[in-house]
């Protein structure tokens, strides 16, 4: 645990549970009330400056090896960089037949609401359509995944880590993220009113613990947190296609 922080803050914090524990509030509650906040309005511009914060938090607190602990090094098994992308792009289109076949193109469909904030024309051309599927998908492969590995299977992950251990940190990381999610689907705005789903909430949060332990998983085999930020990228892909083109 010597010399993962700065020297500033090493005399303020200790790189372990409390410390991660302080970060996941600092983040995560003031990012929940920003996305609950973009569904209502519509103004989605926050979203991505609470991403780009989450990438740099570990640059801000972490020193040279606090950097290399979390993952932000080169990888030692390249080919589990393919694996991860394959296995985030079929773990989307596997969610994405759940919600189909237990609620089909309504509300309580975790693809259906959130497509909603792409706010795609109905009568939208497919060359226009096109462009803006490339668009949306890189931004999204690129924001979220960055930012949100950075944070999660990153700093609070090696904090944790260093208290309780890799795999119930990895629980502790996986649930924190999976819970954050809550504000993109769960808690929905139905007709100008707040309503939690509770059965399709639920079935969202375990998805979303899950694909965590699955990007910490290709974080670990890769030897690398890139392994992790493909393995998000390519399920932002596969979700932003199943919205595009199969609902």
């Amino acid at each position: 645990m010597e010399n993962e922080l700065r020297p500033f803050w090493n005399r303020i914090f200790n790189s372990n549970w409390k410390f991660g524990l302080f970060l996941i509030l600092a983040v995560c509650i003031p990012r929940f009330f920003l996305v609950l906040n973009a569904n209502a309005t519509q103004n989605y511009s926050y979203i991505g400056l609470i991403m780009v914060i989450s990438a740099i938090v570990p640059f801000i607190f972490l020193g040279k090896n606090g950097l290399k602990k979390i993952g932000i090094t080169k990888p030692t098994h390249y080919k589990w960089l393919l694996l991860a992308f394959i296995s985030g792009l079929l773990f989307s289109i596997l969610l994405y037949f759940l919600g189909q076949v237990l609620y089909g193109n309504s509300l309580e469909n975790w693809y259906f609401y959130i497509g909603k904030s792409y706010n795609i024309p109905q009568e939208i051309n497919q060359h226009d359509k096109a462009v803006f599927f490339i668009i949306t998908a890189i931004t999204a492969m690129l924001f979220s995944p960055i930012g949100e590995e950075f944070f999660f299977r990153g700093i609070v992950h090696a904090s944790f880590a260093n208290s309780i251990g890799e795999k119930q940190a990895s629980l502790v990381d996986s649930s924190a993220f999976a819970l954050t999610h809550i504000s993109h689907f769960g808690l929905v705005l139905i007709n100008s009113q707040w309503k939690l789903l509770i059965i399709p909430s639920l079935i969202w949060i375990l998805s979303m613990f899950s694909a965590s332990i699955v990007f910490f998983v290709f974080k670990k085999r890769s030897g690398s947190i890139l392994g992790a930020i493909i393995c998000h990228a390519a399920f932002n892909l596969g979700m932003i296609f199943c919205i595009f083109y199969l609902m």
